[in-house]
């Protein structure tokens, strides 16, 4: 199978690296990769590949994309969806006008062992009734980061800051863990002082359908990559995730899901899913069914987000 990556940037090792160790068991050859240099459509031409990894800055996101699905290349996709909502629905629109060519988004934390095992629990129905949560991100960028990447700092391009470039993948747990939200307010600001346009704090109060509320504070002010934690407090037990899962049960029992430690590829922080998640993907392209981490799916957190940067804008 020919495989294409596009967008050579700080997060393709991570595919790279998943693409060469997949190369062997499922037969997959990396064709070639892309890089801003070179327009992308004249790649896909030429390249000719069955799939392609697209790794670009947010708001170059659709267009690849919908390019991609137009020739028939399935398309493995980095969060998140767009750099707009209002993009995001292109692609949407696009998937279902394509339903024999896949399309997955990597919110790769969802294949983490803590998340399915926490998942598993709460569908069990072992835990009872969810009575609420909670959630932080407390990260570091500084000057440095954003220079050496502009398009981080720009609102046009970025389409934001720490909620959607750090912060989107534990909102997509929460709500995939507690259910779909039905009402999301807060406020994101740029509090840290730094020199661009884009937040770098932001708290939210979620009101899930289940019914449930979770609070959740992200900021990349901190000193430090600080470990994402979550909390989910039920009727008879606490899910504590931070790093490792710890289930404390209302009868006193605990126990303790390690999670996988990542590789060498890529920033710690990213984890070890990503590999989890391609492979997945890869052995999806048989199914019929669309790959279940699509654009709509992603959607979902990139909508709570969308809906606190149009109050606070």
């Amino acid at each position: 199978m020919r495989v294409a990556l596009i967008g050579p940037g700080t997060v393709s090792v991570v595919h790279l690296a998943a693409i060469e160790k997949l190369s062997a068991s499922i037969g997959l050859e990396l064709a070639g990769v892309c890089d801003s240099r070179r327009d992308h459509r004249e790649f896909l031409d030429d390249v000719r590949p069955e799939v392609v990894h697209i790794c670009t800055p947010h708001d170059q996101h659709v267009r690849i994309a919908t390019d991609a699905l137009e020739r028939g290349v399935h398309v493995l996709l980095e969060k998140p969806v767009a750099n707009t909502v209002a993009e995001a629905d292109r692609l949407v629109a696009a998937a279902k006008d394509h339903p024999d060519v896949k399309i997955g988004v990597c919110l790769q934390n969802r294949y983490n062992m803590t998340s399915r095992a926490a998942y598993d629990l709460l569908l069990s129905g072992e835990l009872g009734t969810v009575t609420g949560a909670s959630a932080s991100v407390l990260w570091h960028r500084d000057e440095a980061y954003y220079a050496a990447k502009p398009w981080r700092g720009l609102r046009s391009r970025a389409g934001g800051g720490v909620l959607i470039n750090q912060a989107i993948h534990t909102l997509d747990l929460l709500q995939w863990l507690l259910g779909d939200v039905t009402t999301v307010t807060g406020h994101a600001g740029c509090y840290g002082g730094a020199s661009n346009e884009v937040e770098d704090t932001a708290h939210l109060l979620l009101d899930h359908a289940r019914p449930a509320r979770s609070v959740f504070f992200a900021t990349t002010t901190n000193a430090v990559d600080s470990p994402v934690t979550i909390e989910i407090v039920a009727e008879r037990g606490t899910l504590y995730l931070r790093g490792d899962l710890t289930v404390a049960y209302a009868d006193g029992r605990a126990e303790t899901v390690s999670e996988l430690l990542p590789g060498g590829e890529g920033r710690s922080y990213w984890g070890a899913s990503h590999e989890l998640l391609i492979a997945d993907f890869y052995r999806s392209l048989d199914d019929p069914e669309p790959f279940w981490i699509g654009p709509a799916e992603a959607l979902k957190a990139q909508h709570l987000i969308d809906e606190i940067y149009r109050h606070t804008s």
